[in-house]
């Protein structure tokens, strides 16, 4: 069975924001690092995907992450 994984901008910004969130990335460390997180048979399509949409493996985690919604209290 071939599991098709979803590796859209969209998804990895919010699978980026996930492993910020949980303490297991960090936002001042550069996108290629996310690549411990997905399948190496997958990453060219992850490498791809950034490419398409203007990142680079040197960018910073933050750079990709969706901006952050604050309450104001």
């Amino acid at each position: 069975m071939n599991i098709q994984l979803n590796y859209s901008i969209n998804s990895l910004k919010q699978k980026v924001r996930q492993l910020v969130k949980k303490g297991l990335l960090s936002r001042q460390q550069p996108i290629y690092t996310i690549c411990n997180f997905i399948p190496a048979r997958e990453w060219h399509k992850i490498e791809i995907e950034l490419e398409l949409n203007g990142y680079l493996l040197r960018d910073h985690l933050i750079d990709l992450m969706q901006p952050e919604k604050w309450d104001n209290n």
